[in-house]
């Protein structure tokens, strides 16, 4: 390939960041509606992934009590722990270690 080496899946990425985002988001059983995203930057075997999350929005269902929504932020990075949520640099661009940048609703209960 172009890179050289081994790229991995990007819907793999999305699957690790997804099941990382466990604070307080383990709740969350369907994803309703992608908003937007995209894969920044590439993945390679023997990467390590990290991945934090971010509450943009909620919303009710109409006629549903027991279900709520909520619209999300998941990042995904390369080889960088996310205590900072890195996003983008100081230059405005996204930050080299970006992996994934999800803009999702999510369904869980209420």
């Amino acid at each position: 390939g172009r890179f050289g080496k081994r790229i991995i899946y990007g819907g793999h990425v999305i699957s690790l960041a997804r099941a990382l985002s466990f604070n307080g988001l383990e709740n969350v059983f369907h994803i309703s509606a992608v908003n937007g995203g995209r894969h920044v930057n590439p993945l390679f075997a023997g990467g390590t992934v990290f991945a934090w999350s971010e509450v943009l929005d909620k919303a009710e269902i109409p006629g549903r009590k027991d279900i709520g929504a909520l619209r999300l932020r998941l990042v995904a990075t390369k080889d960088k722990p996310c205590a900072e949520f890195p996003l983008q640099g100081a230059d405005g661009r996204p930050d080299p270690a970006v992996l994934l940048d999800l803009d999702y609703w999510g369904l869980l209960p209420r």
